[in-house]
């Protein structure tokens, strides 16, 4: 009643599974159906309600073992093994106590006898597997449900009624009459009784009624719901004119409450009679108020008030209301953050924080000049520039720019461009804002330095605008493309695993592909027609070069005659030396022309093999 942990069992971990389902034993002979309930939450507000008498709480777990633990002693009386291959689904007492059902996903329907902890009975009950079960208030039938629900007959285990079901597996499943509505033929325990029957993502909880014959299969009638119902709860209605009442809470948070008199068949979707929620008061500091969620809700005993847990499922509120349910729709103001806040102080005072004077100074990891991928945005540097008191000397920017190894002449040009810290920044504003201008001056650097270092300080957040902006500027002019081509090229390096996590990569990148696709075919024809091309012109180079050379006139201009033979020698090896002498200089002129006439080929050929696939032909 006071929203305390009352009792808490932690299972060791390495001998037991996740707990799927749970179920007080009844605490005495006689126990009303309606305490047989969907789910645990119920449960949790029911334990101050019935009193100390129920002690007995099973749980089923994952693995399909059933473990039957004693909330009185705290510890686990006994387990339930064999019957199940796979995870429990619901587990229900039978009135008498001395017989536990339970349904799991491999299909099977198991009877346990709770003295000897051995199977009593195993039987298939569905093709698929088998979510709810629910036993008849008299304790003779055994309904099941996956998506089908079945009313078994517990003697003889057969299947007495079909019902249609859902198409998404049943969750709740519980009577809401105790006898029939018409009383004029005698009862067999079962015919003439209502259940209900609520099913994962769907809106609408099902009336079924039992008949004496097998003919009508589907439902009687139906409650509308805002959302899938997680949970359930009902008032019996015990004589023939009492209303059943009906708790709904939805996925939502919200509480549905129906009153309705269960006679014969309806059409239409019953809609609510009252809607409650819980809300936060909305005032200091955040003026909106906010939605607290409603976990479950129970009828108390005058079957008037309520009980509501809501809030948080680590530590839930439960609190007794009394709903005038006259009105549609009902908002309940509670400042949740109050009681909500988690007592964590005493956790935290091993923690002590260095109270640091104003003199001292404090080293930050990290070399000067040592150049890390720095990922903060533009924001968090203007503030810290902001807070340096007037007292503190500033490094001058000529030395921050000699640690980042930048040329600090060109900086101080007047038109100088800016450097790769506030580059980062700049095609961060530039994307975001989309700015041509910014983006242009950014783009166009042609240092390698600077496009990789302005690639490495950029947030992650930028690169896929910033690889869009590059395929938008790759298709146009041949020149920009080879710019845009480095800035990939860092961008794919420094940034591959970041972009290998991207679910939408593909589509992302799709442009890109294209773009380098076409590009990348013509290549091939282009660097042939670049190599004919090329030894064509070479040719006709040198051939221009032969023709224009004139000829060399071979016949001496003086001669000397001596009688001496020696002089004779020496003479005709000097005229032999001026002649190759003459010879070596052309032919270096030679040379130097057809250098010359080479480069501009390659130039004209490097400007052609960079035009766009369409100016191909042309250009053949």
């Amino acid at each position: 009643a006071g929203s305390r942990l009352q009792h808490e069992y932690v299972p060791s971990a390495h001998l037991s599974a996740v707990c799927t389902c749970l179920a007080w034993a009844p605490a005495g002979p006689r126990q009303p159906p309606s305490k047989d309930g969907p789910q645990r939450k119920k449960r949790k507000s029911e334990v101050g309600e019935v009193g100390k008498q129920l002690d007995i709480l099973a749980i089923g777990t994952a693995v399909g073992s059933i473990l039957l633990y004693s909330t009185v002693k705290g510890e686990l009386q006994s387990k339930l093994d064999g019957g199940h291959d796979s995870r429990v689904n619901c587990v229900r007492w039978h009135q008498d106590s001395s017989c536990l059902y339970s349904c799991s996903d491999d299909k099977h329907i198991v009877e346990w006898s709770t003295q000897t902890c051995k199977v009593k009975c195993k039987w298939k009950g569905d093709n698929s597997s088998v979510t709810c079960l629910c036993i008849s208030p008299d304790g003779k039938m055994l309904l099941s449900a996956g998506r089908t629900i079945k009313l078994w007959d517990l003697e003889t285990k057969e299947v007495y009624r079909y019902f249609t079901g859902h198409a998404t597996s049943v969750s709740s499943l519980m009577f809401t009459t105790v006898k029939p509505m018409n009383e004029s033929k005698p009862f067999d325990g079962i015919t003439g009784l209502y259940f209900l029957s609520g099913a994962i993502h769907d809106r609408l909880l099902s009336v079924w009624y039992i008949r004496s014959d097998r003919k009508e299969k589907n439902a009687v009638m139906s409650f509308a719901v805002t959302d899938e119902p997680t949970f359930v709860d009902l008032t019996v209605s015990e004589v023939k004119e009492e209303p059943v009442k009906l708790a709904v809470v939805c996925r939502d948070g919200q509480l549905h409450l129906f009153e309705h008199i269960l006679n014969g068949y309806c059409k239409k979707p019953l809609t609510s009679n009252c809607t409650v929620q819980i809300a936060t008061p909305g005032n200091d500091g955040d003026s909106t108020p906010k939605p607290v969620p409603i976990l479950a809700a129970a009828f108390c005993t005058d079957k008037q008030s309520l009980l509501l847990v809501y809030g948080n499922t680590l530590h839930p509120i439960i609190e007794k209301v009394s709903l005038n349910t006259s009105e549609s729709h009902i908002c309940l103001v509670r400042d949740i953050q109050k009681v909500l806040s988690l007592k964590t102080d005493a956790a935290l005072t091993k923690v002590k924080t260095p109270i640091v004077n104003s003199d001292t100074k404090v080293l930050v990891p990290g070399i000067p000049g040592h150049s890390t991928a720095v990922k903060t945005p533009a924001l968090g540097k203007e503030k810290k520039k902001n807070k340096r008191k007037p007292g503190e000397t500033e490094e001058s920017i000529e030395e921050r720019l000699e640690a980042l190894d930048i040329d600090v002449s060109k900086v101080k040009t007047p038109g100088g461009l800016p450097q790769t810290d506030s580059f980062a920044v700049l095609l961060v504003q530039g994307l975001e804002s989309n700015d041509a201008g910014i983006l242009n001056k950014v783009l166009n650097t042609r240092k390698e330095n600077i496009v990789k270092n302005t690639v490495a300080r950029m947030p992650i957040h930028a690169v896929i605008p910033l690889l869009h902006e590059l395929t938008k500027r790759l298709q146009g002019n041949p020149y920009s493309a080879s710019l845009m081509v480095r800035w990939l090229k860092s961008v794919f390096t420094l940034h591959a695993s970041y972009l290998s996590t991207l679910p939408d990569l593909i589509p992302q990148l799709g442009m890109l592909y294209q773009l380098m696709e076409s590009r990348v075919k013509t290549l091939q024809k282009l660097s042939r027609l670049h190599g004919r091309l090329f030894i064509l012109v070479t040719q006709v180079a040198a051939s221009q070069a032969v023709q224009e050379v004139p000829e060399v006139n071979q016949t001496a201009k003086l001669v000397y005659e001596d009688d001496s033979s020696e002089e004779e020698g020496s003479d005709d090896e000097m005229i032999a030396d001026k002649i190759s002498d003459e010879n070596w200089d052309e032919d270096e002129e030679k040379e130097e022309q057809c250098d010359e006439q080479d480069m501009t080929v390659e130039k004209e050929m490097n400007g052609d093999s960079d035009l766009e696939p369409e100016n191909e032909s042309e250009e053949e």
